[in-house]
């Protein structure tokens, strides 16, 4: 990548950086995504996709497979704590996961077509909602819009602290853990602080259920038995000296490899939580928030990738463990062939989700290459 182009790519990176939008929420970034694809020349942008997702489809005119490459618009609800001059600007909004990133490297893709056109088929360029909630990549794929698109291959990436810097990891198989938030309601029957002996307080439940869930699934090897839950909130009655409390709720992550595994969690999770309830004398309600299915990475689609870091001298260890953190990418792969791949972030990078994480831009022209690479693989590109 051009000095130039990287600089250029970096600008944008850092006014994405500024203004990020929830899930859902995304029209303005939607926007100056759809602008500024519109300054490389696609041959097609479809707008409002599934919300409001984007896709630039550049067309060769010849008969072939359709390569798509998808990245995410949608930034977190969490305040970002951070002296760079970009800082959002949106209060208790910010891009913490590093999509801004990643919308960077799929324009730098977009500027590559530009100038070096596929030899054969199409190249679609995704611009994805909501992936923070799980529900954007459904949403894209179920919209009618989608047709226009019907990829034979999809490929993606994550940015990964943790991992040096413009290292890749891939793998074949499980790529990351199915996830769901479970919201846990506890109603009882509140009395007065002096007479809690006329009232039903969940405090005893509460206590017990916490430990309780935690201990279905205590992590471990990443396996097909895998499973993890993680207490995220919980909170009970009113903060007041005179009343005991009468109702409770506590929200739980349960983390499998496998959507199998997740359907057993979610049973012996369910079954939990009714029996102590009842031992208690409470109702209960149970709903599900942020449900990521389990992906699977492709084989094809996977050495395509690996052969793309090599042909761009990136350092690619294959791995057979799969990411604990969730992901939607795995729906692209009900139609098509997918792979996403882990791009390093950093050793000594900030997590992501942490209030003061920011996406590291020597990642842009890295990203990018691969992706182009990738395509020149299945598709050609012209010189």
């Amino acid at each position: 990548m051009r000095p130039e182009v990287k600089a250029w790519l970096t600008e944008i990176r850092h006014e994405l950086h500024e203004v990020p939008e929830l899930s859902g929420e995304e029209r303005g970034t939607a926007a100056s995504i759809a602008n500024l694809l519109q300054t490389c020349s696609p041959d097609q942008v479809l707008t409002g996709i599934g919300g409001h997702g984007i896709a630039a489809i550049f067309d060769s005119g010849q008969s072939g497979p359709t390569v798509a490459i998808r990245c995410e618009l949608d930034g977190l609800p969490i305040q970002e704590l951070s002296d760079i001059p970009y800082v959002s600007r949106y209060p208790g909004k910010g891009h913490l996961c590093g999509h801004d990133g990643h919308m960077a490297m799929v324009l730098g893709v977009a500027f590559g077509l530009s100038e070096t056109r596929p030899k054969s088929g199409r190249v679609v360029l995704i611009y994805q909602p909501a992936e923070e909630t799980g529900q954007g990549a459904a949403a894209f794929r179920a919209d009618p819009q989608f047709a226009q698109i019907a990829p034979d291959y999809v490929f993606s990436l994550h940015n990964l602290p943790g991992l040096e810097l413009g290292k890749v990891e891939l793998c074949t198989g499980p790529t990351n853990c199915a996830s769901r938030g479970m919201q846990i309601v506890l109603t009882g029957k509140t009395s007065h602080a002096a007479a809690p002996q006329d009232g039903v307080s969940p405090a005893e439940a509460l206590s017990k259920l916490m430990p309780a869930l935690a201990k279905l699934g205590q992590g471990g090897n990443l396996d097909e038995d895998y499973a993890l839950v993680t207490v995220t909130h919980a909170s009970l009655g009113a903060a007041t000296f005179g009343v005991a409390p009468g109702q409770a709720e506590l929200w739980v992550t349960l983390r499998t490899v496998s959507d199998n595994r997740m359907s057993r969690l979610i049973e012996d999770a369910e079954a939990l939580v009714n029996q102590i309830s009842a031992d208690e004398g409470l109702s209960v309600t149970i709903s599900y928030q942020d449900v990521f299915e389990a992906c699977q990475n492709d084989t094809e689609a996977a050495e395509i990738l690996s052969k793309a870091c090599k042909s761009q001298s990136v350092v690619c260890n294959l791995t057979s463990a799969p990411q604990r953190f969730s992901e939607d990418f795995g729906q692209f792969g009900k139609g098509a062939k997918s792979a996403m791949f882990w791009l390093g972030a950093g050793v000594e990078q900030p997590q992501l989700h942490n209030p003061d994480y920011d996406f590291p831009d020597a990642l842009i022209p890295v990203g990018s290459d691969v992706f182009l690479a990738a395509i020149d693989q299945v598709l050609g590109l012209r010189a």
